[in-house]
């Protein structure tokens, strides 16, 4: 017995029984490997011993586990422990349709369009995956909080494939959104799902199914054999285009009906934008009841039914051990239960309160017959006579295929030519054709081949839609003609490719979600967004899984995103008069912060301080934001244009500037051009306007610049010499002659100017040169 607070798989805590059915219970758990809520659904105990109900449990698993959609509840893990067997899937806090139809009355026509695309658009992710649901009502939708639809319950999926024939022994669904062909136990496939949901649609619009009855018989007969009552005349609000889509939905035969759920969507899209306009290729022309099977007896009498009159259908039914058993009108005979007096509501819903997860109930009836005894001996015999002539027209075919039947070799060469010309090609007796293996165990391979004379040779690849081992892929397609013997390439499947969860912790929003996407995984990602003191707003906090967690092709990752610090709300200062560095440290005691600073003129506030503040004082606002202030520029003063006062005296310049009431500034340099004592240039520029009291440079000219040469000491020097050294330096030699022993005759024994001295270019120099009397006379200076 499973109690509260018990571990399954070492994995799932056990938190409370949220659900019940006919076959199994639900209960909210939280998965503490990835931490969190999930819900657990475990077989009933009583079913636990019954292999064909632990197989259909199974089954369920199988279907459900392989779809990852929005719309669809997602199926986590699948185990067991002992003898408990379970499946753990998405928790959806929600309401079933069926409880939103009832607290509603009717649904209006937008909202009805809206929650059918979804169911739709969940049953085409199934359909590709070539999955039928098979018991698509309103209980098995649910809506979820934030109004997402989503399609629960695959207890009844099953795996579509060329030959989906409804096994003769029963028929499974709720007889009130059952198919015709459903009813019939005959062939099933996705326009099966379109019918039921056509039904679905049908009660959102009226607030009540179409066909209803005493009995199940006599509602499947309905579905089978009765018109409809069109919707339009029970809520003629509804519009054309959704009414012939209705219709079509729910055609009696199946290829008038939508092929696919994408045709469907499409459809309905139209009717959202189009209401009114005839776009539908329609042919011309509600229950409250948990899932049932209908059994073996209730089949016959449908079929029965379908020749005989429909008012026969609550009188007199074959039991399930073949006898006839008589009711009064009114009474429903054994095995079925009142339509009247199904309980759907085994979850309880406040307004008030949150959604129940009651939602998770089963569907499936606790059906007398399915433990009947009779009913059991009934489906024991059918399947073991099933079974024998299985077996004997399997050795038939080996034995003919091998020639073990006397008539020797002719026989094998008609028998292909038989067996292809049903094909529509005869083969050579070296031919055969390529079965279909796509699915098949890797173990079954091998005989299959050789059943067909042919080989296999293997590879390995990863695979989302098989599971590991089974067959993904092969090198020819079915019913190709190849030589017998012929060695063909298959793919095994190695299961969904898996990954390590990364570390994405610290990273943007952006960078978190490029890596995820380049695991190619197409995983399912959500985002959560969450206070942190540990990552800056826009970074990633955590994410579910965390990282080195295995991931697999369309695990679902939920990335939680940072908002910041939760900061706390505080009150806005005033800021008023006070400086900018004043005004930054008030706010910073606050634990706020400076933002925007701007400046403007003000007749009333010193310049430098505080005119006013974005945030007006008083506010409450969250800790760290930024307030805005504005700092005075002092009291505007008026614009003037700037004179000209280049080539003027100083005197002038500055008479002038001053009379514009601007501020003066001199400096001085040297000009070659401009007399000293004149202004040589101005700035700013004149005509430039500028603000009263602006600094204008005014630059005073000091007349060319004087250059001094240092005099060298030219003793001893010829005057030839003498002459190119002063000339070189700018300057003008004078020489005197005279007598001086201390010299040779020719050179320079004095000069006017002591070596050292610094002279103005310009400046002369008097140098004496040593010359005997004799070559005197007449010299002059020169």
């Amino acid at each position: 017995m499973l109690q509260i607070g018990m571990f399954l798989g070492d994995r799932y805590e056990i938190l409370e029984k949220i659900g019940t059915g006919g076959m199994a219970d639900v209960y909210k758990a939280r998965c503490h490997k990835l931490n969190r809520l999930v819900a657990v659904k475990v077989l009933k105990p009583e079913y636990c011993r019954d292999k064909s109900f632990v197989s259909r449990f199974r089954v369920e698993a199988q279907a459900a586990a392989g779809l990852t959609h929005p719309n669809i509840v997602n199926v986590y893990d699948v185990g067991d422990e002992g003898d408990m067997h379970y499946i753990v899937m998405e928790l959806v806090e929600g309401i079933t349709l069926k409880e939103y139809i009832a607290k509603k009355g009717k649904l209006d026509i937008r909202e009805s369009i809206g929650i059918t695309i979804q169911v739709a658009q969940g049953m085409n992710a199934a359909h590709q995956q070539h999955i039928i649901h098979r018991d698509i009502k309103p209980q098995n939708i649910i809506i979820s909080k934030d109004g997402k639809v989503k399609v629960t319950d695959f207890g009844i999926a099953h795996a579509a494939s060329g030959d989906t024939i409804n096994s003769s022994s029963g028929t499974m669904g709720s007889v009130h959104y059952t198919s015709p062909e459903q009813a019939r136990g005959g062939y099933c496939d996705e326009r099966s799902d379109i019918y039921s949901l056509g039904i679905a649609l049908y009660e959102m619009l009226t607030g009540q199914v179409p066909f209803d009855g005493d009995n199940t018989v006599a509602v499947a007969l309905a579905h089978i054999q009765n018109e409809m009552v069109p919707p339009r005349q029970l809520n003629p609000t509804i519009p054309v285009s959704l009414e012939k889509i209705i219709l079509k939905c729910t055609q009696k035969k199946p290829e008038r009906r939508y092929t696919t759920a994408v045709e469907l969507i499409a459809d309905l899209r139209k009717a959202l934008m189009m209401p009114d306009q005839d776009f539908v290729k329609a042919a011309p022309k509600e229950d409250m009841s948990n899932t049932q099977m209908i059994g073996v007896g209730t089949l016959s009498a449908i079929r029965e039914g379908e020749q005989e009159d429909a008012d026969s259908s609550g009188q007199a039914f074959a039991s399930e051990g073949g006898q006839q058993t008589g009711s009064a009108e009114g009474e429903v005979p054994d095995g079925y239960e009142d339509a009247e007096d199904y309980d759907d509501d085994q979850m309880e819903y406040d307004d008030e309160e949150e959604y129940d997860d009651g939602r998770y109930d089963e569907d499936f009836d606790d059906d007398e017959d399915l433990k009947d005894s009779r009913f059991d001996k009934v489906i024991l015999g059918a399947g073991i006579t099933v079974a024998v002539v299985i077996v004997v027209l399997a050795l038939y075919v080996i034995a003919r295929a091998f020639n073990i039947f006397p008539g020797g070799g002719g026989k094998e060469t008609e028998t292909s030519a038989t067996e292809s010309a049903i094909e529509g090609t005869t083969l050579a007796s070296t031919q055969t054709r390529m079965p279909n293996l796509i699915g098949a165990s890797v173990n079954d391979v091998d005989s299959i081949m050789a059943s067909s004379f042919l080989k296999a040779s293997y590879q390995y690849e990863y695979s989302d839609e098989y599971e590991k081992n089974y067959v993904c892929r092969q090198q020819y397609e079915e019913g190709e003609i190849l030589d017998k013997q012929t060695t063909v390439t298959v793919w095994i499947s190695k299961g969904k490719e898996e990954s390590k969860m990364p570390d994405v912790v610290g990273k943007t929003e952006e960078q978190a979600m490029a890596e995820l996407r380049s695991l190619n995984l197409n995983l399912n990602i959500k985002q959560e967004t969450e206070y942190s003191a540990d990552q800056e707003a826009g970074r990633v906090t955590r994410t579910n899984p965390s990282k080195d967690q295995d991931l697999k092709t369309g695990d679902t990752v939920t990335v939680y995103i940072s908002l910041g610090e939760e900061a706390e709300e505080v009150e806005v200062p005033d800021l008023f008069k006070l400086t900018q560095a004043e005004a930054a440290s008030r706010l910073a005691e606050r634990k706020l912060s400076l933002g925007e600073v701007k400046e403007d003129y003000s007749p009333n506030v010193e310049a430098g301080h505080v005119i006013s503040q974005d945030i007006v004082s008083g506010t409450k606002v969250e800790a760290g934001t930024r307030v805005g202030i504005v700092i005075s520029k002092g009291k505007q003063t008026e614009m003037v244009r700037i004179p000209s006062v280049v080539n003027s005296t100083e005197a002038e310049a500055k008479k002038t500037l001053e009379d514009a009431k601007l501020k003066v500034n001199v400096t001085t340099e040297h000009n070659d051009s401009v007399d000293a004592g004149r202004v040589i240039s101005q700035s700013p520029s004149a005509d430039t306007e500028v603000e009263e009291g602006t600094v204008v440079t005014i630059v005073i000219s000091l007349g060319k610049e004087v250059v001094y040469h240092e005099i060298p000491d030219m003793r001893t020097m010829v005057e030839g010499y003498i002459r190119g050294n002063m000339t070189a330096l700018n300057l003008i030699p004078v020489f005197e002659y005279g007598t001086d022993s201390s010299v040779e005759e020719g050179q320079c024994y004095a000069q006017d100017v002591p070596p050292g001295t610094k002279l103005p270019e310009g400046s002369v120099v008097k140098f004496y040169i040593n010359r005997p009397p004799s070559t005197n006379s007449g010299d002059n200076a020169g």
